[in-house]
Order: structure tokens, then sequence, then C-alpha cells
């Protein structure tokens, strides 16, 4: 199971929202297959639907 608190403590250079994507994306290509979202992204562009989006990076793998 990957946990969102994960990926941002990994990544933990990361200012803004479109790079938590982008490494949601890298870690569903890497092979993860499980997500559980256990913390609100405190960057200052997280969008309101943030929860759909972290998910949609990480099921599209583009």
């Amino acid at each position: 199971m990957l946990y969102l608190s994960e990926v941002m403590m990994k990544n933990h250079d990361m200012t803004s929202f479109a790079e938590l994507k982008e490494a949601l994306k890298g870690e569903a290509r890497q092979g993860q297959m499980f997500f559980e979202m256990d913390v609100k992204p405190g960057f200052d562009d997280t969008p309101a639907d943030w929860q759909d989006q972290c998910e949609a990076a990480f099921t599209s793998r583009d």
C-alpha cells in the first residue's frame, strides 16, 4: 500500500501540486498498485478536488 504521506516524504523537495501528481504517476509506473490518501497536500496550488486529481494521476500513468 502506497500512502500519500510516503510519496511526499520521499520527494520532500516538491514545491507544487503538479509535482506531486508527477510523483504519483512515477510510483504507479514502478508497479505500485494501491494508493491511500492519508494527508492533504499543503501546497499553495492544491485544488479543492485534490483527491480526485491524485487518484486520476495515480491511475492514468501517462
